[in-house]
């Protein structure tokens, strides 16, 4: 017993050394917050923290300040930053394995690693300089951690230093976000529809537009005519296989699973100080830490150094900038555009010697690079890359042929840090000038300034010019003239100054029409509910304050559901089943809201998904019949031809499982209702949507630690379609209005926390106001923290 309760004793020693070497370890990779910390600056750098840990950073020159950012980024967020520039160049399986290896080999085809050089070279020398001043901050920041950022702990791994070319790949990883992934999967798949199926009844499946468009400039576009039978009919002679699914597969972006955002703006006429409003709510994959890291950002303004630039807002980390936000005289935010930016390319391969192609000028060698993508654990894998002058090759057409994929990514023209001009401008007609040469994806970017001025306009400075091709399918770009011819100048991009109703408002659907319309393209817009609710919200008010514009971004109505709940109401108003009974029962009242408690909203929004699901089948099956790796390209949800048919109910264009088109929809009701039951009880919105709002290493730790690095499973309101735009780890990565001029009256809300380390005080800090709609004020509070980054050596 002697000897038993000595070695309980040695464990208990043991354990707790443990602990407490593991709690050290962690406390060591803390960033510092407060103290003097001589580093590579020409003058002092104060650097404050306020409760919630944003930082003010007040510098003597944008050289150290940009220095500076960047040590702050690395001592909060330098994994996050690893896993932006390893994910855009295709490098994660260096860190975390074969696991990794099926993204670095998509994202390895596109070389950006090399691409990022390319674009640094053709920086102006400022550019460059601001660039290497970053790297050098965020290499010092993450040298002067006590211990490496405990992440790299948990990995058995060290941290690799930045270089200037992983800015580049920073800005390249938010191209994957916003632009599909880099796949052109939708484009290969209209390609594969349209092989399938008669032309009309492709055109009529994938409409351009709905009754739900709300763009700046036109109207909504004309339904298309429902294809007669002659046409097409599906009860005779369709080619249907046997047994296939009864509902199709619908793509994540017409399931509300897309990168977007809210943006918009009031004209001074409308507010009650002046000066313009502008709310911006980026809907991004949420995570912990969040994508953004709240910063004021303070120095002389060169033109006048007695005055101060002062900024708010969001920056990136990886990137020297502030990205949205206010300079005091302007403030902006964006939405992605949804524009075309990638095109397949027909490649003609000579037959006598398949290493050259066809171009207009002749026959053209294909450059072969070989790709190694090293592997932790693994031998290093190598990814042979052949590539054309439009871009790599990367798939097949519908009749076998090479398809080089064109991306507007791979031109070095689309990186830049022009977004640097922002910070001294003064007006929103010279933001307007600036915004189309900013190098970033193609983004709708709504601007106001302190005079009351609001305007609209895209962000890219890559627009490309196109002739002689439907940029919605594969084409050949071998003959003269086909193809991009060029680019449009950033002088001819579209753009709207003070609207005569002093309102602007973007979703992510389609914007403009005609002329300016042919210049975007369709890169698959959003659904124009969203878009609608949100014009429609502007113009139900006269007078405009911040709280006025957070009730819009908190609008969880589901105005665009209404129709789809009487047709799910009359559908079983003369239905007496017993299994439909409850259903029908729910069905008859309608609340109107996404709300957390809401099952009718539950069981209607699942009634429309099984509904449009079941109508498209046949024509899924179609074509996944003569290309079996087809998938329904997005197509706005497909709402406009499926609520034709409901509506009109053709019988051959009907499913022959069925006999008539209420046997569809009573499908539809019961697979909504086994969709939505929980433990045989229909639940509410809320306990299908609790927020998963996860740290990247958190699944990989026992139950209670991952939940210590995660933010609460909170049950939260809204969905896609409606301003609110809430789905599990999913939705509005940040939140503000500012007012230009006022930003002591505008707010700022962000998810997940200043910081990802768990024993930061800053982890989760202002989450609970993300949660809740409750507006964080956008200026810091008193400084709880002070650190000055002096001149090492004085």
């Amino acid at each position: 017993m002697r000897l038993l309760r000595r070695l309980l004793k040695y464990l208990l020693v043991l354990l707790f050394a443990s602990v407490a070497a593991v709690f050290v370890l962690l406390w060591g990779s803390l960033a510092r917050l407060d103290g003097e910390q001589p580093v590579g600056v020409g003058q002092p750098v104060l650097v404050e923290r306020d409760t919630l840990g944003t930082a003010t950073l007040v510098a003597s020159n944008r050289r150290d300040l940009a220095y500076s950012l960047g040590y702050v980024h690395a001592q909060e967020r330098y994994f996050q930053m690893d896993l932006l520039r390893r994910a855009a160049a295709g490098e994660l399986a260096e860190l975390f394995g074969e696991v990794a290896l099926p993204l670095d080999r998509r994202h390895r085809i596109h070389r950006f690693r090399s691409r990022a050089g390319d674009a640094i070279a053709n920086l102006p020398p400022e550019q460059k300089a601001l660039l290497d001043a970053y790297r050098d901050g965020v290499n010092y920041g993450l040298a002067a951690l006590n211990v490496r950022p405990w992440e790299y702990l948990l990995l058995r791994q060290a941290p690799r230093a930045w270089t200037s070319e992983d800015t580049p790949l920073v800005i390249y990883a938010m191209f994957f976000d916003l632009n599909g992934d880099g796949t052109n999967k939708r484009e290969l798949n209209l390609a594969r529809l349209k092989d399938s199926v008669p032309e009309p009844l492709f055109r009529f499946l994938v409409q351009p537009g709905s009754s739900w468009d709300a763009p700046l400039r036109g109207e909504a576009l004309a339904p298309v005519a429902i294809p007669p039978s002659d046409v097409f009919d599906l009860r005779r002679g369709a080619a249907l296989p046997q047994d296939y699914a009864p509902f199709a597969t619908l793509a994540a972006e017409d399931l509300g699973l897309r990168a977007g955002s809210n943006n918009f703006a009031v004209g001074g006429a409308l507010t009650h100080n002046g000066a313009a409003l502008v709310a911006d709510d980026m809907h991004l994959g949420l995570r912990v830490p969040n994508i953004w890291f709240r910063a004021r950002l303070r120095y002389p303004d060169p033109a006048d150094p007695a005055r101060t630039i002062d900024l708010n807002g969001l920056t990136l980390p990886g990137a020297p900038a502030l990205l949205a936000g206010s300079n005091g005289h302007v403030a902006w935010g964006y939405t992605n555009s949804y524009g075309d930016w990638l095109d397949w390319v027909r490649v003609e391969l000579d037959p006598a010697d398949p290493t050259r192609y066809r171009t207009p000028e002749g026959w053209d060698n294909l450059v072969r690079h070989a790709e190694v993508i090293e592997v932790d654990g693994k031998p290093q894998e190598t990814l042979l890359v052949d590539e054309t002058r439009w871009g790599p090759l990367m798939a097949r057409d519908v009749d076998g042929t090479p398809l080089a994929l064109a991306w507007t990514a791979h031109r070095p023209r689309v990186i830049n840090l022009d977004l640097l001009k922002l910070e001294t401008v003064r007006s929103a007609e010279a933001a307007l000038a600036i915004a189309p040469g900013i190098g970033m994806p193609v983004q709708n970017f709504v601007v106001g300034d302190s005079a009351g001025h609001i305007g609209w306009t895209l962000t890219g400075n890559g627009l490309p010019r196109r002739a002689g091709i439907d940029a919605s399918l594969p084409a050949s770009w071998s003959e003269p003239g086909r193809g991009w011819q060029g680019w449009v100048e950033t002088a001819d991009f579209p753009r709207l100054l003070d609207p005569p109703d002093a309102r602007l408002w973007s979703a992510n659907a389609r914007t403009v029409d005609g002329d300016w319309l042919a210049l975007q393209g369709d890169g698959g817009y959003d659904l124009g509910a969203r878009q609608q609710q949100i014009r429609d919200g502007l113009r139900a008010k006269a007078r405009f304050a911040p709280e006025d514009l957070l009730a819009i971004q908190l609008d969880d109505r589901a105005v665009f559901l209404q129709r789809w709940q009487q047709l799910l109401a009359a559908t079983l108003a003369g239905n007496t089943e017993a299994d439909l009974a409850e259903l029908k029962r729910i069905s008859a009242g309608w609340s109107g809201h996404a709300g957390t408690g809401a099952v009718d909203y539950s069981v209607v929004r699942e009634f429309r998904q099984r509904a449009i699901a079941a109508t498209l089948a046949p024509f899924e099956a179609l074509a996944k019949a003569r290309h079996t790796d087809f998938e329904l390209p997005s197509a706005q949800g497909y709402e406009a031809p499926v609520w034709s048919l409901l509506q009109e109910r053709p019988l051959h264009l009907l499913d022959p499982r069925y006999a008539d088109w209420n046997a569809l929809l009573l499908a539809a009701a019961r697979a909504a209702l086994k969709d939505t039951a929980g433990n045989s009880t229909l639940v509410g919105w809320g306990a299908r949507n609790p927020a998963r709002i996860r740290h990247p290493l958190s699944r990989a730790l026992p139950g209670f630690l991952g939940r210590w690095l995660d933010m609460p499973a909170d049950t939260l309101s809204g969905d896609h379609n409606m301003p609110r735009v809430q789905r599990l780890d999913f939705g509005a990565s940040e939140r503000f209005a500012i007012s230009p001029g006022h930003e002591d009256q505008s707010y700022l809300n962000m998810p997940g926390g200043q910081s990802g380390h768990p024993l930061s005080p800053f982890h989760g800090a202002g989450h609970a106001d993300w949660v809740d709609g409750k507006p964080t004020p956008l200026l810091p509070g008193v400084a709880a923290h002070q650190l000055r980054l002096v001149p090492a050596g004085g």
